[in-house]
C-alpha cells in the first residue's frame, strides 16, 4: 500500500506572492489561449522549455519526435516539459549525479517555479521518487494544483516572482541556485575510484581525484633515467658546441 504524500506547510517566499505579469527569469513567457501560435511563437516555447528543463540544451540533446508532436498538436506543453524531465539526457546528466533530496530541489524549481518547502516537503517528496521512482514525482507535481494554477497546460514553467515590484533586486535565478551536481556527486565519484588509483589531485574543495590508472608509475624509473641521461649528454653537447663555435669567431676575428 502506498502511504500518502505527507502534509507539508508552506514557506513564505516569492513565489508565494501574486503577480499580474506573466514573467521568466529576465522576459515575459510565451502563452496561447485557444488559438495555437505560429511557426516562431512555437519555436519561442520549444526553446523556452529546454532552456528550463536542461538550462542549454545541444543539437544532440534536442527530442525532434516531442517536437514534432508538439508543434502539430498531439501534445500540450506540458506534456512536452515532462518528456524532457523524463529524457535519457535529464536521467543521465541530473537524475543520478543527485541524491534524492537534490533531486527533489532540481524538480521543484524546474517545474514548480520556487523552492522546496524546507525539509519536511524535502523528506516527503523524496520518499516519492524512492517508492514510484522519477516518474511519479514528474506525474505528481504536473497533475498538481499548484502547476495547473500557475501555469496550465499551455505555458512553459519559469521561476515565478523572481524580481517583485519596488525592491532593488531579485531572487538569484534557479540555475544559479541548483547548478547540475555539487560537492556530493564529486565526492562519491572520488570513493567510487578503484583502490590504488594513486594520490591523484586535490582541489580547494577538500576531495582527492584519482589518478588514471594509465599513468600510474609513468613512465617507469628505468625510462625515467634513460631520459635524464640523454638530456644531460645532449646539454653537455650543445655546449661544447657554443664554445667551439665562438672560439672560431674569435680566431677568425684575431687572424683579420
Amino acid at each position: 500500500m502506498t502511504l500518502p504524500v505527507l502534509p507539508t506547510p508552506p514557506v513564505s517566499q516569492n513565489a508565494r506572492v501574486r503577480s499580474f505579469a506573466v514573467g521568466g527569469d529576465e522576459s515575459p513567457r510565451q502563452v496561447w489561449r485557444g488559438e495555437r501560435p505560429d511557426r516562431e511563437g512555437l519555436d519561442e516555447v520549444i526553446e523556452q522549455a529546454y532552456r528550463q528543463v536542461f538550462f542549454h540544451a545541444f543539437k544532440a540533446d534536442r527530442d525532434a519526435v516531442l517536437e514534432s508532436r508538439l508543434r502539430n498538436g498531439s501534445i500540450t506543453v506540458r506534456d512536452f516539459v515532462r518528456g524532457l524531465v523524463l529524457s535519457g539526457k535529464f536521467r543521465d546528466d541530473f537524475y543520478r549525479c543527485n541524491s534524492n533530496y537534490r533531486m527533489v530541489d532540481q524538480i521543484v524549481g524546474r517545474l514548480l517555479g520556487r523552492q522546496v518547502h524546507g525539509d519536511q516537503e524535502r523528506i516527503a517528496l523524496s520518499i516519492v521518487i524512492a517508492e514510484e521512482g522519477l516518474t511519479g514525482l514528474v506525474d505528481r507535481l504536473l497533475d498538481s494544483e499548484e502547476y495547473l494554477a500557475a501555469f496550465g497546460t499551455d505555458q512553459v514553467p519559469h521561476q515565478r516572482a523572481r524580481v517583485l515590484a519596488g525592491r532593488p533586486h531579485g531572487t538569484l535565478p534557479f540555475n544559479q541556485q541548483a547548478p547540475r551536481y555539487g560537492r556530493y556527486w564529486r565526492e562519491v565519484s572520488a570513493r567510487r575510484a578503484p583502490a590504488g588509483s594513486g594520490s591523484g589531485w586535490t582541489p580547494a574543495g577538500g576531495f582527492q581525484l584519482p589518478t588514471p590508472r594509465w599513468l600510474q608509475d609513468a613512465p617507469s624509473p628505468a625510462a625515467r633515467r634513460l631520459w635524464q641521461g640523454i638530456v644531460a649528454g645532449g646539454g653537455f653537447a650543445l655546449t661544447a658546441l657554443v664554445l667551439y663555435v665562438a672560439a672560431l669567431m674569435l680566431s677568425t676575428a684575431g687572424a683579420g
